[in-house]
């Protein structure tokens, strides 16, 4: 099997960046952080999704992200789906912040159920068939629209979107170009159809 240990995020600014997540989110173990100034521009091609148990928790954590320097892209609101919103670490991740439930069953906390790091992709179908030979599982999949695969106890779930849809349900376009300014860890080293790089625990903490 081959799941993601943890994401590296590539940042201008190692420790203004750690201050960032530990304070807007509490996250440690499962990010990692390492200085970069590749260039990129506009929409980088992913976006971290945090799953809460209730829409109290999703204010908690869009909060605390603003108060810790985040930018607000949509708006905590309800949906369809549930209720979340997005925003932008200073460092450029985007980051959506979002529950099924449609009603608060306890007081606000800011305990995360998950992580789920979601790739835009130009085909779906490719990128699902390329990660099932590299040693994923999936998990669910909704034709050529999404793919989500099974995670096992790691921290971070993986999940395929269309590039066009995920820049939508974030709030952004479509549109950028340069580095995706994130490498994902896992078990073998080696680089998906859309250019996303996985690294080794060695290789990632070698660089």
């Amino acid at each position: 099997m081959n799941f993601i240990d943890a994401i590296t995020l590539e940042v201008a600014d190692t420790e203004a960046a750690g201050r960032f997540y530990s304070t807007a989110f509490g996250l440690d173990n499962q990010l990692r952080l390492r200085a970069s100034q590749e260039p990129s521009t506009g929409f980088r091609g992913y976006t971290l999704s945090l799953t809460v148990s209730q829409p109290a928790n999703v204010d908690a954590l869009v909060d605390a992200a603003i108060a810790a320097g985040a930018t607000v892209i949509k708006p905590a609101a309800k949906s369809m789906w549930g209720y979340g919103g997005t925003v932008q670490a200073p460092d450029g991740a985007i980051w959506k912040i979002a529950t099924s439930a449609k009603k608060n069953t306890g007081p606000a906390t800011r305990e995360i159920d998950d992580i789920v790091l979601l790739l835009g992709v130009a085909d779906v179908a490719a990128s699902k068939k390329f990660y099932v030979e590299h040693g994923l599982t999936v998990g669910k999949s909704f034709g050529r629209m999404y793919v989500e695969f099974e995670s096992g106890s790691d921290p971070v779930k993986l999940a395929l979107y269309r590039r066009k849809a995920l820049a939508k349900d974030a709030g952004v376009s479509p549109e950028g170009t340069g580095s995706h300014r994130i490498a994902i860890c896992g078990a073998a080293p080696y680089t998906d159809p859309d250019g996303f790089a996985w690294e080794t625990a060695t290789l990632a903490a070698q660089s």
